[in-house]
């Protein structure tokens, strides 16, 4: 048969393939019973996790733990994700206990599978994505609610301690990193005095009056500019506490005597530098000698530069540190823990049941039209003139046997009329 164009057609060809038809039927039923019947229900549960932002302002006391908080956060997933982790957590509450034939790589891929962690980003300000994250969401889909809650709030402790300790972590390595520059830069210092002592003992240069009296000073003078400098910087961040912890009126009289004191330090550190100016042009000594004086002066001003910078970073470091112990900066905390599930995550049985039903039913159609299109036969007088144009004069129904009409096949013998224009 060609196409079909009507119902009618539709409904013969229901009719002569119904055996096939409820054959495919009955087939894809008893799989999707049988499918449905094998499914385990699974369970989730999910551990909510808020990102805290730091409680004392970056301005006041910056966080020496660089990096953006997605970038933490991976960092973190991929090490909750190895496998020692993994077996750690698998052994802790018995996981995969009644698959005995697994082998422990088959577990921890599976674990892997079935723990997700996911991060939501905060609120843009502006158009620049800083990747900070909000909100963790630690999901564990396991086939046992218990399993599941205990999976995921696992994995959120594990990710609150882990997060905890690279903070610290990072901000020892940073402070420590400080203080061995501070050191070795205060060791160049000292080397360097006991070089000028040498020079100046060699070159005669060490009597009242003379180039070494006059160096002592400018030497005196660069302490008092450093301890100036330190003193600065010790007020400055005792304003900047102030302003965080005292009551207002309290922060402003310590804020106008801070103004007052750097104010004061602002007079000596130019006097004292005005003097270090006046005593380098009054130098005088032979030309070598003076280049030579010169060159240990630059230098002693250049480590005792770098020597106040590294101790600034050190002592924004020693607060950064202070900051991660007491967990005043950036934290995890959970929002919301994980909680036992009222019911399993997967598709229910019967639901799955039906769906295979109607896909063996929509199978079982299309297998049918795809024997109609391969044996295609014209079986009545409307399908003859539409196919071929020609239109039966008579159309002789065969007459029935007892097996064909146990089939329900029904023949039909068509005369074609010869062309009339042939006859004309």
């Amino acid at each position: 048969m060609g196409p079909i164009y009507s119902l009618r057609d539709f409904l013969d060809m229901l009719r002569r393939r119904a055996g096939v038809i409820l054959l495919v039927i009955l087939l894809g039923s008893v799989l999707s019973i049988w499918g449905a019947l094998q499914q385990q229900h699974m369970y989730q549960s999910a551990e909510v996790i808020q990102v805290a932002r730091p409680t004392i302002a970056d301005d006041l006391a910056k966080s020496t733990v660089e990096g953006s908080t997605a970038r933490r956060i991976q960092l973190i997933e991929q090490r909750l994700m190895a496998r020692g982790t993994l077996l750690e957590v698998i052994d802790k509450y018995g996981l995969f206990a009644d698959q005995p034939d697994l082998t422990p790589t088959e577990k921890v891929v599976r674990l892997r599978e079935a723990v997700s962690i996911t991060g939501v980003a905060a609120v843009r300000e502006g158009f620049a994505d800083d990747g900070t994250i909000s909100v963790v969401t630690i999901t564990a889909l396991m086939p046992t609610a218990q399993q599941a809650r205990d999976v995921a709030s696992e994995f959120g402790r594990r990710t609150i301690e882990q997060s905890m300790k690279t903070r610290i972590e990072q901000a020892r390595e940073t402070l420590s990193f400080f203080a061995e520059k501070e050191a070795a830069i205060a060791a160049q210092v000292t080397r360097l005095e006991e070089e000028i002592a040498a020079f100046n003992g060699k070159n005669d240069v060490a009597q009242p009056g003379t180039i070494e009296f006059r160096r002592n000073e400018i030497a005196a003078i660069n302490e008092s500019l450093l301890d100036i400098e330190r003193e600065k910087i010790q007020i400055r961040r005792a304003a900047d506490q102030a302003s965080v912890k005292e009551r207002p009126a309290t922060a402003k009289r310590i804020l106008a005597e801070s103004a007052q004191q750097l104010e004061t330090l602002e007079a000596q550190r130019d006097l004292l530098q005005a003097r270090k100016t006046e005593l380098q042009t009054s130098l005088q000594t032979t030309p070598e000698v003076q280049r030579q004086l010169g060159a240990y002066g630059r230098r002693m001003e250049a480590l005792q530069g770098e020597l106040a910078t590294i101790a600034a970073r050190r002592n924004e470091a020693e607060v950064g540190f202070r900051l991660e112990t007491a967990r005043q900066s950036e934290r995890l905390t959970v929002l919301e823990p994980a909680a036992l599930a009222d019911y399993p995550a997967t598709a229910a049985r019967k639901k799955k049941a039906l769906i295979g039903g109607v896909i063996s039913v929509a199978l079982a159609l299309v297998v049918a039209f795809l024997l109609e299109l391969k044996h295609p036969v014209l079986r009545t007088a409307a399908q003859m003139e539409r196919e071929t144009g020609l239109a039966p004069v008579a159309s002789i129904p065969v007459l029935k046997t007892k097996s064909s009409r146990l089939r329900g096949d029904t023949l039909f013998a068509l005369l074609w009329p010869l062309s009339r224009q042939g006859r004309r």
